[in-house]
């Protein structure tokens, strides 16, 4: 059995060797029974499922407005889109560009990508440019920054209060629950599947080994010589 890097218990502290989990195995400390931890695949329905939700709320997040504000009769609805279109008119284009980056762009980039790669390895399929899509996702997700603008929203909200009626909208909702979605999709640690697509590819180089090799068409055999009519023997 092929090991990997050390790991400890965390109740326990004791150490051993991290083994390759197959299927849905989980790994437990033998000293205090506690769970090391678990196999990739059996996190594989539960990541998909809460990704492509998220995928979807993200996609609600960004159609509706967030808030509208009433203030003497005069009512205004704000976006987040809308947001960005006013940080730029105002000549603040790097700021509406961090922002765009950081709450659209990196965000649905993850979204995708994880899909991308989740959806086929769920089926036992390692899709192209596995590696790179990893990468990738291992590269934007620090800068995905959903929950500074949902705290932004919420103080922008409370400042707002004395100065005219604040209507929650649809797309504040939806960003709440896209926060705590998120909270979910970037616990899961999208290394994981390497070692998920290491043992796929494992299984399939063994059925290549063990298929049988395929040849060319045989040579036909050489006639099978006849009687001979004068009764001499054939040298």
């Amino acid at each position: 059995m092929a090991y990997e890097h050390l790991i400890a218990c965390h109740d326990c502290d004791a150490l051993y060797r991290k083994p390759h989990l197959l299927g849905r195995q989980t790994a437990r400390c033998s000293r205090c029974g506690a769970t090391l931890y678990s196999s990739g695949s059996a996190q594989l329905d539960r990541i998909c499922a809460m990704t492509l939700a998220a995928l979807v709320t993200f996609i609600i997040a960004q159609s509706f407005p967030i808030i509208e504000l009433d203030a003497n009769g005069i009512t205004t609805d704000s976006s987040l889109f809308g947001a960005l279109l006013v940080l730029w008119s105002e000549d603040m284009q790097i700021v509406a560009l961090m922002v765009f980056c950081a709450t659209i762009l990196f965000p649905l980039t993850e979204l995708v990508a994880l899909l991308y790669v989740l959806l086929p390895v769920r089926r036992g399929v390692v899709p192209p440019g596995f590696n790179r899509v990893l990468r990738a996702i291992e590269f934007v997700r620090p800068w995905g920054m959903l929950e500074v603008f949902m705290l932004g929203v919420l103080i922008t909200i409370v400042k707002m209060v004395s100065l005219a009626r604040v209507i929650p909208e649809t797309s504040l909702f939806a960003f709440g629950a896209l926060t705590l979605m998120f909270t979910v999709v970037v616990t899961f640690d999208a290394r994981t599947l390497w070692d998920i697509a290491d043992t796929l590819r494992a299984r399939e180089q063994a059925k290549r080994a063990a298929a049988p090799e395929i040849h060319g068409p045989a040579a036909p055999k050489p006639p099978h010589p006849g009687p001979n009519p004068t009764g001499a023997s054939p040298h």
